[in-house]
């Protein structure tokens, strides 16, 4: 193995990422090395690259020159004295959460609300981020990274590494559906539905046995999604106009919706989304993982009233993505409907500049060093 290798990193915030020749890291006693075969590019990596700290100045950059990447699969090619459970070899996919492992919250299990919480290649959401994104500067876009044990999900040989490489956004929408207790009892409706992080949902939602109402802008789009599962999957288009909420009470006998997931990114109107509130049933509850910017408008006394739960979901647990690949390897959810649109990554800026041309969230943007 070569002691150097190839990174995209960023300079300058907003400048097009530079392709630098660096040592190959060496993983401390509890990490592991791992090679990378697979990088997913997500439609939001854009906005972080040149609009994070104006649009969530809360958040934390990685320290630059910085290496992005926020969804690497691979094959582990070294690995500290202290790692146990993992060989040379296995095919992983590296979940980029990193928390601190010695809060009180990450004690009690709960590592997703760690004051040092952040996403390697990405950003920290935590006031003490900086100090993980500093000990793993690793993100994707790069030949070789290492990643704490801790991180790591071993994946199937029956998914491939650039459909892995989508892990992220999947697992964003799988722990949406678990915090809000999807099953087959369940009406899901999905705002977003056709997008990178909607079609997650969508897929998950049907592995779990739900109903999907989808809910998005292209009708063309809607349709191919609805083709998935005919019998399971009704769609609405805003472009046609008129009221979410009394669709959904028309696709469930008047009851409403047991769960809404917003899966709507920045740049989004509210309108879906409160809009998409009014169609919950007694007792149902919203899930956020789009990050709509900017004020909700919600009517709180209709939330107590109606005993409706609004719940923001951040991430997703090594723990969900392993149950993902149990689903995945035995054939629960179809994963063969992505578009795999690979670049190397020496075009890792070109890439980024026609992602917003994707046919929807069925393009699968993929990086592969």
């Amino acid at each position: 193995m070569s002691k150097t290798m190839r990174a995209a990193r960023m300079h300058n915030s907003g400048d097009p990422l530079r392709i630098d020749r660096i040592e190959v890291p060496r993983p401390g006693p509890t990490d592991v090395l791992v090679e990378v075969k697979a990088c997913g590019i997500v439609p939001n990596l854009g906005n972080v690259l040149r609009n994070l700290s104006t649009w969530y100045p809360h958040l934390t950059l990685p320290p630059l020159p910085a290496i992005y990447g926020l969804d690497p699969s691979g094959v582990i090619v070294d690995k500290g004295s202290q790692v146990h459970g993992l060989d040379i070899g296995q095919r992983v996919y590296v979940n980029p959460a990193r928390y601190c492992g010695g809060c009180y919250v990450c004690r009690v299990g709960k590592p997703e609300q760690c004051e040092a919480f952040a996403c390697s290649g990405y950003f920290g959401v935590g006031r003490r981020s900086g100090n993980l994104l500093e000990d793993y500067p690793y993100g994707g876009m790069c030949e070789y990274m290492t990643a704490p044990q801790y991180s790591i999900v071993t994946i199937p040989d029956n998914v491939s590494h650039e459909t892995a490489a989508r892990w992220g956004y999947l697992g964003t929408g799988y722990k949406a559906l678990r915090a809000a207790d999807a099953g087959p009892n369940s009406t899901v409706v999905v705002n977003g539905a056709t997008g990178t992080l909607g079609i997650g949902v969508v897929l998950f939602a049907l592995a779990m046995g739900a109903k999907v109402l989808g809910v998005a802008r292209d009708q063309a789009l809607l349709d191919r999604l609805r083709e998935l599962a005919p019998d399971r999957i009704e769609v609405f288009s805003i472009k046609e106009g008129g009221s979410i909420a009394e669709w959904v009470r028309s696709q469930t006998n008047g009851d409403g919706a047991s769960i809404v997931v917003d899966a709507l990114g920045p740049g989004a109107p509210h309108q879906v989304l409160v809009d998409s509130i009014a169609g919950l049933r007694r007792g149902g509850q919203l899930v956020n993982v789009g990050a709509v910017v900017g004020d909700v408008p919600v009517n709180l006394n209709s939330m107590m009233s109606n005993d409706r739960n609004i719940i923001g979901s951040n991430w997703f647990s090594v723990a969900d993505g392993q149950a993902m690949s149990g689903m995945a390897e035995a054939g629960l959810v179809d994963l063969s409907i992505f578009e795999h649109e690979i670049f190397k990554l020496e075009e890792v800026n070109e890439a980024l500049s026609v992602i917003g041309s994707r046919n929807g969230g069925f393009s699968n943007y993929v990086i592969v060093p």
